[in-house]
């Protein structure tokens, strides 16, 4: 069993990675009580994202399908986590989330969720209906879905397709090398295929990867990473800095000044990544739509455009 690389005591935040929170506001008010009332969760909260505060405040949230319960045990993420006897899923979910798409006016609606190992498809239909939901009513808005990697379950996989999401976003997480103590149920080289047969159910689908830097992966790595993902054909890619948790996740090897991130990007330029974000507090769903903005002006036609949903230039 690989050791989870673990200290006693929480490293101090560099000054450069310090910032001021954005005040809440009353559209993250209404964020939260939109939220609430549909009873719906979000990958902000469950997974103590830095940048929760200010999503809010711009009516901005990544929902989490499937409730708060990982069957997984990643050592970075903070999301509770049980391997047997987990809940039916509630079939109300789709359309509640729908609904809070609309009431908050959402342009670009983001959707993740927990890995859910002990079903046959991993929750592909709950995608598709969340997907079909938010169609039906906001017809001219964007989804990106971010989904696990479905066990390399490609029926599954080709659910999700068919509802015809405008992003497909897949994390890889981290280097090869590190899947072991970071990623223990996930393998690299079925995400890489995940993503590569994405393409292949559905070329007009943008596709996205990202990973997290500072727990313990070199520069060559991070660039070999982002050749195989360029192998196959993705448009996007994000990456950011790891934070701990908590004392019993995964150590936080280094943090990496912002000019490296700089790096990060250029390499991706010259890659051919349609687009790359890259910095500190970059995650991958953070200013997701922009980052598609960013992606369609280095493409002539963006896939979305052979469909209903137009990303406009």
């Amino acid at each position: 069993m690989a050791v989870i690389p673990r200290s006693p005591t929480r490293q101090r935040l560099p000054k450069w990675f310090k910032r001021s929170l954005a005040p809440a506001g009353t559209h993250a008010g209404h964020t939260n009580e939109v939220l609430k009332r549909e009873k719906l969760t979000t990958v902000c909260e469950e997974a103590t994202c830095p940048n929760q505060n200010e999503c809010y405040s711009k009516k901005v949230a990544a929902f989490m399908l499937m409730g708060e319960t990982c069957t997984r045990t990643c050592s970075f993420c903070d999301v509770n986590t049980k391997l047997l006897n987990l809940p039916p899923l509630d079939e109300t979910e789709p359309e509640r989330v729908a609904k809070a798409v609309g009431e908050l006016g959402l342009k670009f609606a983001v959707v993740t969720s927990v890995n859910r190992d002990d079903m046959p498809t991993g929750g592909a239909e709950h995608f598709a209906a969340t997907i079909n939901a938010i169609r039906e009513h906001n017809p001219d808005g964007l989804i990106e879905v971010l989904t696990p990697d479905f066990c390399g379950n490609w029926d599954a996989l080709a659910v999700v397709c068919e509802a015809r999401p405008d992003v497909f976003n897949h994390n890889m997480e981290t280097i090869p090398r590190l899947y072991r103590t970071v990623r223990p149920q996930a393998e690299y080289n079925r995400s890489l295929e995940f993503l590569r047969r994405v393409k292949e159910f559905d070329p007009t689908i943008w596709t996205k990867s990202g990973i997290m830097v500072g727990l313990g992966e070199t520069d060559d790595e991070i660039r070999w990473l982002m050749e195989d993902l360029r192998k196959q054909d993705v448009d996007i890619f994000t990456i950011g800095q790891y934070l701990r948790p908590s004392l019993q996740h995964h150590d936080v090897m280094r943090f990496v000044p912002p000019e490296e991130f700089g790096r990060y990007e250029q390499w991706g330029k010259e890659l051919g990544f349609s687009h790359v974000a890259a910095g500190p507090f970059v995650r991958s769903s953070y200013y997701a739509e922009a980052v598609l903005d960013g992606a369609a002006e280095h493409m002539t036609l963006p896939p979305s455009a052979t469909r209903g949903s137009q990303v406009e230039h």
